[in-house]
């Protein structure tokens, strides 16, 4: 059985990095040592004290130290790292820019006053969760012991549930839609039309040669041919 640190440096890197970012945010928060008011997403300060740290620093803050908090660290632990180790492996740039794309979408969305969040990390975990939920859309997920659905359905089941816990719905709409919009131009659309629209661009793939960040694949998970299907687009099977 590997140690934690072994199993930490194990993880694949941009999802490692992520969650770690958000660990050390909320512990910091926790312990007094900042205001959460410097690192929110306030676009009046944003645009008139070009305070520009605030369009990244928003997105490492998944709230209070709660059950809530240790589900979204969860997630990323599990779904993100699935991803990047999956149907992402070997494709470091490809998942970086997934969550450079997520997180633009996220932004411009949340200049709409309907919309506006001071604080955008829960909405981008739950993009992880939809993307993965369309990459596996047959695998089983428990639900708390008490019901077994498809992957497919999950970021649904959590929406519901994070509203009848009394957690606010728009963080994870908002995840839905920057995640079915990725899907949508980079798998959906594509294979419908033979077109792809939405491209990793050459200076993410740049900066992580550059900072060498990730490692060239061995294996890739196996696309599952028998159920996947047009309006689900691909799909993977776990495990492999």
């Amino acid at each position: 059985m590997s140690s934690p640190a072994e199993y930490y440096q194990s993880l694949p890197p941009i999802s490692k990095y992520f969650g770690t970012l958000c660990l050390i945010f909320t512990t910091a928060y926790q312990f007094g040592l900042y205001n959460i008011v410097y690192i929110a997403l306030i676009y009046e300060r944003v645009f008139s004290q070009f305070e520009i740290w605030r369009l990244i620093t928003n997105f490492f803050f998944l709230g209070n130290f709660s059950i809530n908090f240790g589900i979204r660290l969860l997630m990323i632990a599990r779904y993100g790292v699935q991803l990047e180790s999956g149907p992402f492996q070997g494709r470091t740039a490809d998942f970086l820019w997934m969550m450079i794309f997520g997180s633009l979408t996220l932004l411009v969305l949340s200049a709409i006053p309907w919309f506006r969040s001071p604080f955008l990390g829960v909405s981008l975990v739950f993009m992880l969760l939809y993307v993965w939920s369309r990459e596996f859309p047959n695998a089983n997920i428990n639900i708390y012991g008490l019901v077994t659905l498809k992957a497919f359905y999950f970021p649904w089941a959590m929406l519901a549930l994070d509203v009848i816990f009394g957690s606010p719905l728009m963080p994870d709409l908002l995840g839905i839609i920057a995640g079915h919009l990725y899907y949508f131009l980079t798998v959906l659309h594509p294979m419908a039309t033979g077109k792809t629209i939405l491209r990793t661009p050459l200076w993410v793939q740049k900066l992580v040669a550059r900072w060498r960040i990730g490692a060239p694949a061995t294996t890739h998970a196996q696309p599952d041919r028998g159920t996947g299907v047009a309006f689900r687009g691909r799909s993977y099977r776990l495990g492999r």
